[in-house]
Order: structure tokens, then sequence, then C-alpha cells
């Protein structure tokens, strides 16, 4: 059984656990994930790491209640345990030789970016990010990921928040501007993706 020792509602539908799991822990690397069930039976759900602290024994998740198990891990509080909670599991990614990065996220894009930026800051790595949702109640982490950035730019489809507009109309900004980047990270719905590289392309960023 593991324990959830700490819960916030970071947004409506979106909540962040912090999960006792030391043996987890240890091992996480940014870019990988767990597979947990709340309950013996229960259907078996992944999730990106979206922080971990290996001294304290705890790896941090954040989902969106958009189904029926999610719904039901929603009820959870602080105290509660879950079944399981496997891993971490997946490729931990890497970045060698990076000087200056770029880290946008959408939406809960900005869950899985946080543990990339993070490391990268602890690297001495310049980090660039650009964080965005559809309102202002809807943006999550955004004072994480500012303490792991150099410069941070928010911005909100409807204006309530930030830049009025897309992610993807600052990251344009700052390519046609002359800005420079070893690597560009980009999580968030699949249209955003898309874009982001369609925009990148012509620059020879990876």
């Amino acid at each position: 059984m593991f324990r959830i020792l700490d819960r916030k509602d970071l947004a409506p539908s979106i909540k962040q656990f912090v999960i006792d799991a030391p043996l987890v822990a240890q091992k996480a690397e940014p870019g990988q994930f767990i597979i947990l069930r709340i309950k013996e039976g229960g259907e078996r759900i992944p999730l990106t790491i979206a922080d971990y602290d290996a001294q304290k024994g705890t790896v941090t998740v954040v989902f969106q209640e958009v189904g029926k198990t999610t719904i039901e891990l929603g009820t959870l509080q602080a105290g509660d345990y879950l079944a399981d909670f496997v891993g971490p599991l997946g490729e931990g990614v890497k970045f060698d030789d990076r000087k200056k990065v770029l880290g946008i996220g959408g939406g809960l894009g900005v869950a899985p970016l946080y543990p990339k930026l993070k490391m990268l800051n602890k690297k001495g790595v310049e980090v660039t990010s650009i964080i965005g949702a559809k309102t202002a109640d809807l943006l999550i982490m955004e004072e994480q990921i500012k303490a792991v950035s150099n410069k941070t730019f928010v911005c909100t489809d409807d204006g309530s928040k930030g830049r009025h507009g897309f992610v993807t109309i600052i990251l344009k900004e700052l390519l046609e501007q002359g800005e420079k980047f070893d690597e560009i990270i980009i999580i968030g719905p699949p249209i955003l993706m898309k874009i982001g590289t369609e925009i990148t392309k012509p620059y020879g960023i990876p």
C-alpha cells in the first residue's frame, strides 16, 4: 500500500498527489512514468512522474479527471492509500552538452515539462519557459516552472492571464527575434506539438 502524503487541487478537475514511494523515488528520472491502481482488481493507469525527491522518498503525480478511474482517484485525500504504485517505467530523458533550452508546456503538459526543466536548471543550463492554458484557472504549476527558469512567459487562450494567445505565438516571436536554443521541448496537446515542430523546422533546432 502506498500512502498519499499530500493532495492539491491545481485547477478544476486537475489534482496533484505526493505519494510515499521511496523505492520509486530513488530510481526516478525526468521523462519516466508510474502505473497505479486505486484498489485490488481496479484499472491500471499510467501517469507521468511530475516530480520526485529521493531523500524524502516521495513521488509527485498530476492527473486530470476525465474518466471513471481518474474521477474516483480524485476523491482520495491525504492519508488514503493506493493499492499499487509501480515504477519508474520508461526511459529517462538525456540532455547532453546543452547550454540554452526552451521548454513549452500547454495545459496538463506543464506537469511532465517541470521535472525536465528542473534537471536542466540544476545542471546550470539557461532555461526559458513558455506555459499556457485555455484560461487562467486552468494554468498549473506556474510558480514551480518560474523557480527553475531564467525567463518565463505565460499566456492564455482567452487572455485572462499573461499574453492573449497560444504558446506558439511566443515561440515564433522568440525565434524571429534571433533567440538561439540548443534544444526545444514541447509537451501538450498533439496540435500544439505539431504546430510547434513546424515553427522550429526552418531554424534547425532539435
